[in-house]
């Protein structure tokens, strides 16, 4: 992206998207996933006794869980209450099982999943397609059945599975194998892959293999707290848009990463275009002390746009849920902007030349609905209307 600039267009409409592949035959993921996830706010802290708040452990999760429920936001669609690494113990138990550190998790993952369940949400775990996860721990390799039959016993709902420790050659067989490990216990565990982010740098990933094993995947690196990390995203999604669009529908979603907090402007321009992505929505920050300008962007979106125009400063970003573009509004539509401010633009063709402010590194959001076509019976004088 050449500037800090963006104009986002997202087109309320129908959904009429369709996907290039068959999804994953889970049943899961018909809409983008929405919860919280733990990393890009809290990281692989594991020291509880200098931050007990802070640190990864049952604690933390049971008081995220409790301000979701008490707050709303399964109601706002946010269902997921998400561990990332570091929850382990270095080592597996004496059957071969992963287990939980004892110490910042004394009930096991089970006690926790009974926890949130309790409150309504749902349970996400991460493991590791390799022989170790990212920050050490053990991985899944040589265990994808052990492991996903010991998510199924603990009640976990997601297991997000990463790509450390592992030769790329090998990570469809393995992604490939985890999936059906899954689908094998029976139980419902949406599938979250990084299947083609640790394959692009070899060669390109074949999207439909991901899409008929995963419900999301990730295409590209983390991301960070920093608008320039956001900005090299967008920028990644479009120039690869051609590839990794056709993949996206009910059942699988391109997973551009979390969201979390920045400025509001910069806020407002991560969700918005997240939203227009069709991205999978993991909200990484600290629900026990989040500001009420963050609350208000929290919404329920879900089917993949993406950029249709670069001009200058600006970007134009669309997701066309029925019809492409601009061309709803034949002969006329009604225009009206929900960022930065809710402003009612009135009825538009598609000559109309219209002016909107962007603050830097912000977005201008705009929902585009067609008006009825009319015409006149003139031999009974009656106005009809052309659906």
């Amino acid at each position: 992206m050449s500037a800090d600039n963006i104009v986002a267009c997202l087109l309320a409409l129908v959904v009429l998207m369709s996907p290039a592949a068959d999804a994953l035959d889970n049943g899961l993921a018909l809409k983008p996933t929405m919860g919280w996830l733990h990393w890009e706010r809290f990281m692989c802290n594991i020291d509880c006794d200098k931050d007990p708040d802070n640190c990864i452990s049952e604690r933390l999760y049971m008081q995220v869980a409790d301000v979701m429920a008490k707050e709303g936001w399964k109601e706002a669609g946010y269902e997921y209450v998400c561990i990332d690494d570091c929850w382990p113990s270095h080592q597996r138990d004496a059957q071969g099982r992963l287990q939980a550190d004892p110490q910042r998790f004394p009930g096991g993952i089970k006690r926790l999943a009974d926890y949130v369940h309790s409150k309504g949400l749902k349970l996400g775990i991460y493991a590791d397609v390799g022989k170790n996860t990212c920050a050490g721990y053990p991985g899944s390799l040589g265990y994808y059945e052990t492991d996903a039959q010991t998510f199924a016993d603990w009640d976990v709902d997601l297991l997000k599975f990463d790509g450390c420790y592992m030769d790329w050659t090998l990570l469809g067989e393995g992604y490939v194998n985890m999936s059906k490990a899954l689908n094998k216990t029976g139980r419902s565990i949406l599938y979250s892959c990084e299947w083609p982010l640790y394959e692009w740098p070899f060669q390109k990933p074949n999207y439909t293999a991901i899409r008929e094993a995963c419900n999301h995947w990730r295409n590209f690196a983390d991301v960070y707290d920093s608008w320039s990390s956001i900005k090299s995203i967008l920028d990644w999604t479009a120039s690869h848009q051609d590839v990794i669009v056709p993949s996206a529908g009910p059942g699988g979603w391109n997973d551009p990463d979390m969201v979390f907090c920045l400025s509001h402007a910069q806020q407002e321009s991560q969700m918005a275009l997240w939203a227009i992505m069709a991205a999978p929505l993991l909200v990484s920050n600290d629900p026990r002390d989040i500001c009420p300008h963050s609350k208000e962007l929290q919404d329920p979106l879900g089917n993949q746009g993406y950029r249709t125009a670069k001009v200058d400063n600006f970007e134009l970003w669309e997701r066309p849920l029925a019809v492409p573009g601009w061309k709803i509004c034949d002969p006329q539509c009604n225009v009206t902007q929900i960022l930065p401010q809710y402003k009612e633009m009135g009825v538009q063709t598609p000559e109309t030349q219209m002016v909107v402010s962007v603050n830097p590194s912000g977005t201008a959001l705009l929902t585009i609905t067609p008006l009825q076509k009319l015409y006149w019976d003139t031999s009974l004088r009656r106005k009809h209307t052309i659906l």
